[in-house]
């Protein structure tokens, strides 16, 4: 018994072998390149910081990114890992503590007239001492695993909220130029008129007329060609939404003309706000753990177990207890030899584990490079789009100019025709910078892990 004693106090005083985790430095710079002269945008005091699309101040696109967590089913799927990965972690937990058992028996007798009853009861315990700590690493390992699930729910969330947005501006985009090329039909059908009333006076050719026309149908088709790719973008939200594409319509609109700025602060919050980068770190964190599992393997297993049981006959003085019997037993068993195959385990985990801290220090740099390309593309695309609205503004003009020398004759058609074609693609160009500057914004937010500040 004092044996058996001196064993729980061991148990109770357990060690925890194997290394304990300390993250490892990853290279974080000071700040942003791209900062420099740059001032971000800060969000007004109503933005909500976890719906991070509010910056965009669009009620359509907000009521659609809500849609997200209750219809997408990849996100659905992240969570039922999340809530295994939680089991997991209580099982793991469970070796802690003894197992008990019980096992009642009742039985029923007949001889010579004669009828006995008999019941019995048995108990048993059986319980391994966490000495060197095997279970509490395995308990750390699965915690950090489940952490690593939920950073990994949440990237999926950023991601998929991310890409509903892109596809949403590339819809508006089309719906843009939808409105860009009715305007310029219409535009053309008064250049076509001009180019028949002309014709009709003797001073122009018929070929005018038949360049206006062949001019107006190409891009009316164009106008048709634009309602694909408007479809194409539209389905691919009812996806990540979780509706079939025919349940889901968004109303036609515009490309905003704002493009919010979100706030970016120092480098070193990445670490912090972004889930894959978490993620990264937490599987370090598991897989440290699992270098003290293999360690503990190196070391004695001690097993304590009880017993004990009763048998009554209810018939026979009814509470008198006819047997007991109980046992207490503690053993221990260590491994001699086993081929190397210990080694092997431990070598493996610590192989693992290097490799979990190279894979969390390239996540960290990645994510720099992100945040840097997406600061990088805002400015050189707003750089940008300040020329190119001088170009548009110089093209349309020269449209005005050439159909007032066409009709004064001083000026042939294919004048007319390249200056209307010259200011169509400035405009164009114009608009797919707009586009391209508004999914640089959300790609920001995605690079800054997207909470804002």
């Amino acid at each position: 018994m004092r044996r058996l004693a001196l064993l729980l106090g061991l148990g109770l005083a357990a060690c925890t072998v194997g290394p304990d985790y300390v993250r490892p430095a990853a290279p974080v710079p000071a700040a942003f390149k791209e900062l420099a002269g740059w001032q971000p945008a800060q969000p007004a005091d109503a933005i909500d910081r976890g719906a991070w699309w509010s910056l965009f101040d669009d009620p359509v696109l907000s009521g659609l990114e809500r849609q997200i967590d209750i219809g997408n089913q990849n996100l659905r799927a992240y969570e039922a890992a999340y809530r295994q990965a939680l089991a997991l972690v209580r099982q793991a937990r469970s070796g802690l503590f003894p197992t008990v058992s019980v096992g009642p028996a009742l039985s029923a007798t007949r001889a010579s007239r004669l009828e006995t009853t008999a019941g019995s009861g048995e108990a048993s315990a059986s319980w391994e001492p966490d000495v060197w700590g095997k279970v509490r690493r395995q308990v750390e390992s699965q915690g950090a695993a489940a952490q690593a699930s939920a950073a990994e729910l949440a990237n999926i969330r950023l991601s998929a909220q991310a890409e509903l947005a892109t596809n949403y501006f590339n819809l508006r985009a089309q719906d843009s130029l939808a409105a860009l090329l009715q305007e310029t039909v219409a535009a053309y059908e008064r250049s076509l008129s001009i180019a028949q009333n002309q014709y009709g006076a003797g001073v122009a050719a018929r070929s005018d007329v038949i360049t206006a026309q062949t001019q107006l149908q190409s891009t009316k088709a164009q106008l048709i060609a634009a309602q694909t790719s408007r479809a194409t973008s539209e389905h691919a939200i009812a996806l990540l939404t979780g509706q079939p594409p025919a349940s889901l319509t968004v109303p036609v609109g515009r490309l905003p003309d704002r493009v919010p700025t979100p706030p970016v602060s120092v480098p070193s919050t990445l670490l912090q706000q972004r889930p894959d980068i978490a993620q990264a770190e937490r599987t370090m964190q598991q897989q440290n753990a699992l270098i003290g599992v293999a360690v503990a393997a190196y070391y004695p297993t001690i097993s304590l177990s009880a017993a004990a049981g009763a048998a009554a006959s209810p018939l026979s003085q009814l509470s008198t207890v006819s047997g007991l019997v109980w046992s207490l037993a503690a053993s221990g068993a260590q491994t001699v030899f086993d081929g190397g195959s210990r080694s092997a385990t431990l070598d493996a985990s610590r192989a693992a584990y290097d490799q979990a801290v190279a894979t969390y220090r390239q996540t960290v740099l990645a994510a720099f490079q992100d945040v840097e390309d997406q600061l990088s593309t805002l400015r050189i695309l707003q750089d940008q789009a300040v020329v190119q609205e001088g170009a548009v503004s110089l093209a349309r003009q020269a449209v005005a100019i050439a159909l007032n020398e066409y009709r004064a004759g001083t000026q042939t058609y294919t004048t007319v025709v390249t200056a209307q074609t010259t200011a169509l693609t400035a405009a164009q160009t114009l608009l797919s910078i707009q586009q391209s500057r508004l999914v640089a914004s959300v790609s920001l937010v995605r690079a800054l892990g997207g909470g804002l500040p």
